[in-house]
């Protein structure tokens, strides 16, 4: 569904919404959390830090979300009913960063914003890494892994999303200031599907044979680049760096296959954001942003506590 679309089906459906859900039966605060699914692992992590937070903070919260990234009808779909059960407040993990500014505009509700924001002030706070940071580190580490010159590819996840956006941006924009070496010869967009990356990342690569490096920018793209390097058989040729964790990226860091990855605090982001919507139902101010922080990851590093206390299987 293309976003007018989007915009149209939103706009048509706030107006009885808020009565076509039966209600959350506990009596607790009810505090549902849309993600952007759960096609990574990474957000089975935030799912597990936000059930914490319910815990510790005695509220009821539901975590949902599409089956894949690229289901932004889906994800509407899932927040109007969700929206439909009259909750006190909302987590929001947008896939498009405008599609839900109708139905977030009639919630009239304390709307946390986690992972990746929306465009409007309707947040009251987003709880997220700093995601353009975390992608020009990345961008010091592949200048690092490949001497500081040659050629190197990028994928992303999408270009609807701030989190795709912003690493996209902030690896970009620090090769472009510190690197005039290093050339980047194609950025693609791979949904965060590791079988569509792949296939992107074997194109590039036949398209380009002296490339140096290449940066995934979520789980399921750098996925696809390890497995298009390995199919490809030129295990050692390129050096991939990737973004986040998951088994499949940590034995890759572990076997040299993967030179490292940065790795974001999901169990972290997924407390902070009930945490937050706990606090603004206090009628507490919040900062305009919460950084759940990020560290980098290679093999020399990968079993040192400071990590291990953010990587997830």
């Amino acid at each position: 569904m293309k976003k007018p679309a989007l915009l149209i089906l939103c706009a048509a459906i706030v107006a009885g919404m808020f009565t076509a859900c039966p209600q959350p039966q506990s009596g607790k605060t009810y505090i549902p959390l849309v993600s952007k699914g759960f096609q990574h692992q990474f957000w089975q992590a935030v799912k597990q830090g936000a059930e914490q937070a319910a815990k510790d903070f005695d509220v009821e919260i539901n975590f949902i979300g599409p089956e894949s990234e690229s289901q932004v009808d889906k994800q509407m779909e899932m927040l109007q009913t969700e929206l439909g059960k009259k909750p006190q407040a909302l987590g929001f993990a947008a896939l498009d960063s405008k599609a839900a500014i109708p139905l977030l505009e009639q919630a009239r509700i304390p709307v946390i914003a986690f992972d990746s924001g929306v465009d409007s002030d309707i947040p009251l706070t987003t709880v997220s890494t700093n995601n353009k940071a975390a992608a020009a580190l990345a961008a010091d580490k592949m200048a690092e892994a490949i001497g500081g010159s040659g050629k190197v590819a990028v994928i992303v996840h999408d270009q609807t999303s701030r989190t795709g956006i912003e690493r996209r941006d902030g690896f970009l924009e620090r090769m472009a200031s510190n690197y005039p070496n290093i050339q980047v010869v194609d950025v693609q967009y791979g949904l965060g599907d590791h079988l569509r990356s792949a296939d992107i990342a074997k194109a590039v690569i036949a398209a380009n044979p002296d490339l140096k490096g290449y940066y995934g920018a979520n789980e399921g793209s750098a996925i696809g680049v390890v497995n298009a390097v390995n199919e490809l058989r030129i295990s050692g040729q390129i050096f991939v760096i990737g973004f986040d964790s998951g088994k499949l990226q940590l034995d890759a860091i572990r076997s040299g296959l993967m030179y490292g990855a940065v790795q974001q605090n999901p169990v972290g982001m997924g407390y902070e954001t009930v945490a937050a919507a706990v606090r603004a139902l206090k009628g507490e101010t919040l900062p305009s942003h919460i950084d759940s922080g990020f560290v980098w990851a290679d093999k020399d590093n990968l079993d040192t506590p400071e990590v291990q206390a953010v990587v997830y299987e």
